[in-house]
């Protein structure tokens, strides 16, 4: 009914002369959109002055937040403050639960900015979007999907009419033609829709201590008798653990709830595995996610410091033989609205 009354015009849309990009999705749960997040804001930074506007999931603050050095994920969230420090600090980022209120705070701060992303904001209907970007996973896809509480659905599959440009995410390597085929067939989308398919591309490990390390290990150097304690409080942290699995050393898991806030007693839970578990080399691993509530944590042991990672996650677009390139396709689609 809601999404009705936006669309027989009983709830009024606000549209700003800037373009908005709006990214989200239709599932409870974790689809990937921070890093497409990224990879839109590193694609078209260059070409424009980009603000990132998200509602700060989880943070311990309320309305409008600009981020600075100084912010910390109980002032921003965990997203915004990722985002903020991938960039250093070179690309705007707040937070306001009212999305309206938030992009007029951004423009009358810096009157430049020429792009806004709103992430996670596919139901906030309340802002029109010059492109909509919906995200689903290949694994788990909204066609087979049912709505909450007997699936993981927000809204009716028909909210994808929405889209105008749909990403299926999290694609396994080695991914067919007649895999694309049938994704394609299946989300049926209308002409006017744009289909792509991405996949993680995991990077090198990165100290989440650089000072306590000397040396980063490398996955494809480690061997069967080390062992991995993987640490992950994300939606989906599958994919995560799959692509640690699929290098020599034992892994152990520790999975948590998303956004999850990391207590003394959860640190202690993490230090009591990580001691019990043997191997001639130990280390720990966790999402990039997770790596900004754990830095920040006054609780985590300075003995574990140096043996604390994360894993970096890119979005990489794969080679769908109607597609054209993403950020190409993107700055099409905007270029009329910015002449």
């Amino acid at each position: 009914m809601r999404n009705k009354f936006f669309d027989w015009g009983i709830l009024k849309q606000h549209e700003f002369d800037v373009p908005i990009i709006v990214v989200g999705n239709l599932t409870v749960g974790g689809t990937g959109k921070t890093p497409h997040v990224e990879h839109i804001v590193d694609a078209m930074r260059h070409s424009h002055h980009v603000a990132v506007l998200s509602r700060g999931y989880k943070r311990k603050t309320k309305g409008f937040v600009l981020a600075n050095p100084r912010s910390t994920p109980r002032d921003i969230g965990d997203e915004a403050y990722q985002i903020y420090h991938k960039f250093d600090g070179q690309v705007v980022i707040a937070v306001c639960e009212d999305r309206v209120k938030g992009i007029n705070e951004l423009l009358k701060i810096d009157p430049m900015i020429n792009l806004i992303v709103l992430d996670d904001a596919f139901q906030h209907r309340y802002v029109k979007p010059t492109i909509a970007i919906l995200i689903t996973e290949y694994g788990r896809p909204v066609y087979s999907d049912k709505l909450l509480p007997y699936g993981r659905l927000r809204e009716s599959v028909r909210g994808m009419g929405r889209a105008d440009i749909v990403i299926t995410a999290k694609c396994p390597d080695g991914i067919k033609q007649i895999d694309y085929r049938l994704v394609s067939k299946h989300l049926d989308l209308y002409p006017y829709q744009k289909l792509f398919f991405s996949r993680f591309a995991y990077q090198n490990l990165v100290p989440l201590f650089p000072d306590a390390v000397r040396t980063v290990p490398f996955l494809d150097w480690m061997s069967q008798n080390d062992t991995i304690l993987a640490v992950a409080g994300i939606g989906n942290p599958r994919p995560f653990i799959r692509y640690l699995k699929s290098f020599l050393p034992r892994v152990k898991v520790n999975v948590f709830p998303d956004h999850h806030n990391y207590k003394r007693k959860d640190i202690e839970l993490i230090k009591n595995r990580y001691n019990s578990m043997k191997g001639e080399n130990r280390i720990i691993i966790t999402t990039e996610k997770d790596a900004v509530r754990l830095v920040c944590n006054p609780y985590f042991p300075h003995e574990l410091k140096a043996v604390t990672f994360y894993l970096p996650v890119e979005v990489e677009f794969l080679n769908y033989s109607n597609n054209d390139d993403f950020a190409t396709t993107l700055r099409e689609m905007l270029s009329p609205r910015l002449n």
